[in-house]
């Protein structure tokens, strides 16, 4: 449904309206259909979850990762992994997502408040968002590690 959104958005920026197909999306009499209204609806939630996942993305970016045959997964964390820039490097932890089957590998912040405190609220430790719930290490792994080597 976003990529028909992108499509609309496209021809709405490039091209003048002259009309509306009578069809699926609108009737006889040029009003919207109920498919059309279920549509848009459908769009809204896309673009609402995709600002979420955009939300996510800058709390917990993807990691870095490689596999080899020989050596099995790395995993590593920058100031630019998973394509998000910011101005700390963090360590890699496995986050596991509701109803996901397998967890992913995300960079996490390690020093200042968890991200959903304040700087000034007295009541964090100094741990970034290294006690969110959904976390996990990677077994063998250093806890404050910026590269973690899974081997086969």
């Amino acid at each position: 449904m976003l990529t028909l959104q992108s499509w609309l958005s496209f021809y709405e920026k490039n091209y003048e309206f002259i009309g509306r197909v009578t069809g699926r999306f609108y009737g006889e009499d040029g009003l919207p259909t109920p498919e059309l209204t279920q549509a848009e609806a459908m769009i809204t939630k896309g673009v609402e979850a995709n600002k979420q996942e955009l939300k996510e993305k800058q709390k917990f970016p993807p990691c870095n990762a490689e596999w080899s045959s020989t050596r099995g997964s790395r995993f590593w964390c920058s100031q630019r992994s998973g394509g998000v820039s910011r101005d700390w490097i963090g360590v890699p932890r496995k986050l596991f997502k509701p109803g996901a089957k397998e967890p992913h590998c995300v960079c996490v912040r390690t020093t200042g408040p968890p991200s959903d405190q304040t700087p000034d609220d007295p009541t964090h430790r100094n741990r970034g968002d290294l006690d969110y719930p959904n976390l996990e290490e990677y077994t063998g792994c250093p806890p404050l590690a910026i590269t973690c080597c899974v081997p086969l």
